[in-house]
């Protein structure tokens, strides 16, 4: 969720808290939770989507999960591109 979806769910009464991807227990739950879902709850077309919401999350969270796909596919592998697509 972006800024200005925090600030409204704020103005509505809940405490949402940023991405945490410099590391710590909520990341690590966070990244567990996810990659398990997108493994199980996801089709093959989503997941492999760059701009699927559970990759961008996944990156914004610097999981490794990271929501890569395989060099196969075409797309940008974990490394020098540091969480960039080409």
């Amino acid at each position: 969720m972006n800024a200005k979806g925090r600030a409204s769910a704020k103005a509505q009464g809940m405490n949402l808290k940023r991405p945490q991807p410099e590391g710590g227990s909520r990341r690590d739950s966070f990244c567990a939770r996810m990659s398990g879902m997108k493994k199980k709850l996801t089709s093959a077309k989503t997941a492999n989507d760059p701009n699927s919401r559970i990759n961008k999350s996944l990156r914004a969270w610097n999981c490794a999960e990271g929501g890569y796909v395989t060099a196969a596919d075409g797309c940008a592998t974990k490394g020098k591109t540091k969480g960039r697509y080409i």
